[in-house]
């Protein structure tokens, strides 16, 4: 049987989790179309079987998922590319414990999961996964927005001024005087009246006081 045809049956039927044996680097990727992507996977414990395939998922993963076989790395035979990928766009190679997919002039329609992949006895290991996405511009990062703060006007009464001076305008200190001079002179009239009246009482007293010391006496005068 073919690479290709037994690889997907035993993905479709197999429990398909991430394993930390196999661990994937980067995460996630994101590039800009006909640039070029270096996919890693290192194996953290040794293989008796030092085969080594890459997948690719183009859907969200799931255990329904179709998994595209692309590659494989074998130590015997070499490179084992699937007949559906161009030859000269694909390649593998080993470098220690990392089996390195390397993707060139890479297009929209290679985003998706790639995942390495080993055959054990009689499970199969799969490695976390690394999200490709491949777009014709790459987004480019926000700059935060300085939002201008608005400052409130703040009403501030006005300092009170100390006034130098008379209180009043002259209309009305000229009015004051006046009164305080109307004051005054009536004030002197009736001092001058009261004086009046009292000298003409003391003078009619002293006019009776003398009538009746010459009844009584019968003196021309009395004191």
């Amino acid at each position: 049987m073919q690479p290709r045809l037994w690889l997907l049956l035993a993905a479709q039927l197999a429990a398909l989790h991430g394993s930390s044996v196999l661990q994937q680097t980067p995460g996630s990727k994101m590039v800009q179309t006909n640039q070029m992507v270096m996919l890693s996977c290192e194996a953290k414990t040794s293989f008796t079987n030092t085969r080594i395939f890459w997948l690719r998922q183009r859907q969200a993963p799931s255990k329904y998922s179709h998994h595209e076989f692309l590659a494989a790395w074998d130590s015997t035979k070499g490179i084992v590319r699937s007949k559906e990928v161009e030859q000269e766009k694909l390649t593998v190679f080993r470098e220690g414990t990392r089996f390195v997919l390397n993707l060139t002039s890479v297009k929209p329609v290679d985003s998706g999961v790639y995942f390495c992949m080993t055959v054990g006895t009689p499970e199969l290991t799969f490695g976390m996964g690394t999200n490709l996405s491949v777009v014709d511009v790459l987004p480019t990062t926000a700059q935060p927005t300085m939002e201008s703060t608005t400052k409130k006007k703040v009403c501030r009464l006005p300092n009170p001024v100390t006034r130098k001076g008379p209180p009043c305008s002259p209309l009305t200190l000229g009015l004051l005087v006046a009164g305080i001079l109307v004051l005054l002179v009536s004030l002197c009239v009736a001092i001058h009246l009261y004086r009046l009246r009292r000298r003409a009482q003391l003078h009619f007293i002293k006019q009776k006081f003398n009538i009746f010391c010459l009844k009584i006496s019968g003196f021309t005068t009395c004191c």
